[in-house]
């Protein structure tokens, strides 16, 4: 059976690439890393694709237009099915968002729809919220606000500072991303409305879903 194929946006480190590398080297996996795009030539998820033998196109911060028609013609020159933003920082076209409409996924540190946009850990601590999270969800125009897919719950600790609730949430979206992107491989999504249906499949202990069928 053929392997959806997947190109990840980054902007930094990509460490969450990292975890769908490592997914995607077991056979039975069902999705691959076809191609990685960044928009920073300096991101370190560069060399984490090099060293996977995944090719990578650098598409330099320019206008939201002139990186879009870019981006689209090397992920179609890639055939790309589903592309995945893993922290990839800077707001993409309107036009592009529509074209991959429920085939773009983006992984975001909170339980959305609180704490949407940057600084979601500090906000949350802030706020004094007893538990925190992650959520993938499918990408709309508006920053953080598609339908969700699957959401990671973790403890905040009272002696939380922000760095260390956010290496508890990343250890957490490490899991939940290429679960998402399986599911998605597997046929498993459906959108109505806003809301993913998640058919055939028991949700793991610490990830939540909308399962089909109540």
């Amino acid at each position: 059976m053929a392997r959806l194929k997947v190109g990840v946006l980054i902007s930094g480190r990509g460490s969450n690439l990292q975890a769908l590398i490592d997914a995607a080297r077991d056979p039975a996996y069902p999705a691959e890393i076809t191609l990685v795009i960044s928009n920073r030539p300096d991101a370190a998820g560069l060399a984490r694709a090099a060293g996977a033998g995944i090719p990578s196109r650098v598409i330099a911060d320019t206008e939201r237009g002139a990186f879009a028609a870019a981006a689209s013609a090397a992920l179609r020159e890639s055939a790309v099915e589903l592309v995945a933003l893993a922290g990839f920082m800077r707001i993409l076209d309107d036009g592009f968002v529509a074209a991959w409409r429920d085939r773009m996924m983006n992984i975001h540190p909170s339980l959305l729809p609180a704490f949407p946009g940057l600084h979601p850990q500090r906000r949350a601590l802030a706020a004094g919220v007893k538990v925190s999270g992650c959520t993938v969800h499918f990408v709309r125009p508006e920053i953080d606000s598609g339908p969700i897919i699957a959401q990671a719950v973790v403890p905040v600790h009272p002696a939380d500072d922000e760095d260390a609730l956010a290496a508890r949430i990343l250890a957490a979206e490490h899991f939940l991303y290429p679960l998402a992107v399986r599911l998605h491989a597997e046929g498993r999504l459906s959108v109505a409305g806003n809301i993913v249906m998640v058919s055939g499949v028991p949700p793991p202990e610490f990830a939540l879903f909308n399962p089909a069928g109540g």
